[in-house]
């Protein structure tokens, strides 16, 4: 579904990755964690197309076409989703009015007729319930005045309702109670299927619990340098990531 080859890519000049090579299977999910600059956020926002990040060598492979050269816009139409770790706020644009022109665009894409209002609301109020939000944020402009917590449940309800081939999460669980994480666990649990892919960008093991990654991958200096199962997020927990960056000098 998703595969980087050697994957090299700078802001304003300064090399971030340097050689990053991940494949994504359909019905998987990896979780990416590594020390602060290491490249984690950086990883997410090339892969999905955020101006200011130059690829300088390498290919991202999304469906088996090269999407490196694609606009967000693009990248999103194919099925790519980002959830970000700091969401945006959109003054002046409702929440419902933007899920339900997101919603329908992707469908016209996909050549499925456009949802009306009554089949919007019913698919509106599933996800709302499974994410235990507050109605009344459907009619808020998109994230403004919203909490962190608000905010980060409000990035689920974007991806549920969009329904993408390969969701990207960074740092979803920042910032978040141990009940407002397993709501958001909750939530994307609810999509895992055979079909869709996630990676979870996080630097805490306790996220894990509640999505259970198939894969963690350890990132540093811009390139993964050890990767396992649900166990080596354990390992990080009690020792950290110097025993494990030492062990690659």
């Amino acid at each position: 579904m998703l595969e980087v080859k050697n994957l090299y890519a700078e802001v304003h000049g300064k090399p971030i990755l340097q050689g990053l090579d991940l494949t994504i299977n359909p019905g998987e999910v990896h979780a990416i964690m590594g020390p602060n600059g290491s490249g984690k956020s950086t990883f997410a926002n090339v892969i999905t197309g955020k101006a200011g990040y130059t690829i300088t060598q390498g290919e991202i492979l999304f469906k088996q076409q090269n999407i490196a050269k694609l606009s967000v816009e693009a990248r999103a139409q194919l099925g790519l989703f980002l959830g970000l770790q700091y969401p945006t706020e959109i003054p002046g644009v409702t929440n419902i009015y933007f899920l339900k022109t997101a919603l329908n665009e992707i469908r016209k894409i996909r050549s499925l007729e456009p949802l009306d209002a009554i089949d919007f609301m019913a698919k509106i109020d599933e996800h709302i319930a499974t994410l235990r939000m507050d109605k009344e944020l459907l009619y808020r402009a998109v994230n403004t005045g919203f909490s962190g917590g608000e905010k980060k449940r409000n990035e689920i309800l974007q991806m549920l309702t969009l329904e993408p081939d390969c969701a990207i999460l960074d740092e979803t669980d920042s910032g978040l109670d141990i009940d407002a994480l397993r709501v958001i666990a909750d939530g994307v649990n609810s999509l895992r299927d055979d079909k869709r892919g996630f990676i979870i960008i996080t630097h805490y093991q306790r996220l894990l619990d509640y999505i259970v990654p198939d894969v963690i991958h350890i990132l540093a200096n811009g390139r993964i340098i050890q990767s396992g199962d649900k166990s080596l997020a354990l390992i990080l927990e009690q020792h950290g990531y110097q025993p494990i960056l030492e062990s690659q000098q």
